[in-house]
């Protein structure tokens, strides 16, 4: 697979606090690429060092590519393969759809007829057809977010760049958008996104690195890593402080609703749950939240 981004030991501070330290991944042509992580974890971080927006710390170890070129030396050949959708959904709010989708037609200096032509294969692709002619500021907040996505790929990029792309969106156009990426790789399109929602990493991520404090700590295909890191069942006690039996060496983590219990097999799941109280517990499969909260010590959505 031919390597569309790369990164080796990468560090980045402001002032005396680290962003990055010694980050390294890469992504290949047609893949999706979590970066997954609470809140300064680095992820926004890496992404703007990575088109061009922010500058990596000099560090003789340190290789960051993309597309094979440095971003601090060929910014602009970057840009022109790349589309990048920020955390904020930066519109022109006064015009609309079509509005919006020409002028960056024209940044990207591409010629009216052709102009025309993607902005209605875009409009379809984001389902924002019957939006055309409608206003931004009377849009939807996930409307906004299909249209900022449809700018993003006016110039039909080859690397994709997402930055939280459903934070704040309801499930179904959530799952829209996801659907949308899923699209995008089978045609080639190489998908780096950032997101600290573990479903997402799950549902459309081939590899997912796991960020905290700037670094990264697993890095994966998701699923095999919940399958090789963390014990595939779990049993949700609702009693806060409930303690196991004397003698069971079985990993607990509690909360201050529940206590979450791991069982390695089926035969420790069973012998657990018949010294429970019926309805006093639910049983369901390890998740990458399960995952983060054994290697970081606490839940993703407690560290945004």
């Amino acid at each position: 697979m031919e390597t569309i981004v790369r990164v080796e030991h990468c560090h980045k501070t402001y002032g005396t606090f680290r962003a990055l330290t010694d980050l390294s991944f890469s992504a290949g042509r047609g893949e999706c690429v979590a970066l997954l992580g609470p809140n300064g974890a680095g992820k926004t971080t890496m992404i703007k060092i990575l088109y061009g927006k922010a500058r990596r710390d000099p560090h003789p170890e340190t290789r960051v590519e993309v597309f094979g070129l440095d971003p601090e030396v060929d910014e602009l050949a970057i840009k022109q393969r790349t589309g990048v959708v920020q955390q904020e959904n930066n519109l022109d709010d006064e015009l609309n759809v079509v509005q919006n989708l020409k002028i960056f037609a024209r940044f990207y200096r591409m010629k009216p007829s052709r102009a025309r032509t993607r902005i209605e294969e875009l409009l379809e692709f984001m389902e924002l057809s019957e939006k055309r002619d409608q206003p931004v500021k009377a849009l939807s907040g996930g409307m906004k977010r299909r249209l900022v996505i449809a700018r993003a790929l006016l110039n039909q990029p080859e690397l994709l760049f997402l930055d939280e792309p459903t934070t704040g969106l309801d499930p179904q156009v959530r799952q829209l958008i996801w659907d949308r990426i899923r699209a995008l790789t089978r045609q080639g399109v190489t998908v780096l996104l950032t997101t600290h929602y573990m479903e997402e990493a799950y549902h459309i991520a081939d590899r997912i690195i796991i960020m905290d404090h700037g670094t990264s700590l697993l890095e994966g295909n998701p699923r095999e890593l919940v399958e090789k890191h963390i014990e595939p069942h779990v049993v949700e006690v609702l009693i806060p402080s409930y303690t196991l039996p004397s003698g069971d060496s079985l990993r607990v983590e509690h909360s201050e609703e529940r206590t979450l219990i791991y069982a390695p097999s089926r035969e420790k799941l069973e012998a657990l749950t018949a010294e429970l109280p019926a309805g006093s517990y639910f049983i369901r499969p390890s998740t990458l939240e399960d995952l983060f909260l054994k290697i970081t010590g606490r839940r993703l959505k407690d560290g945004q």
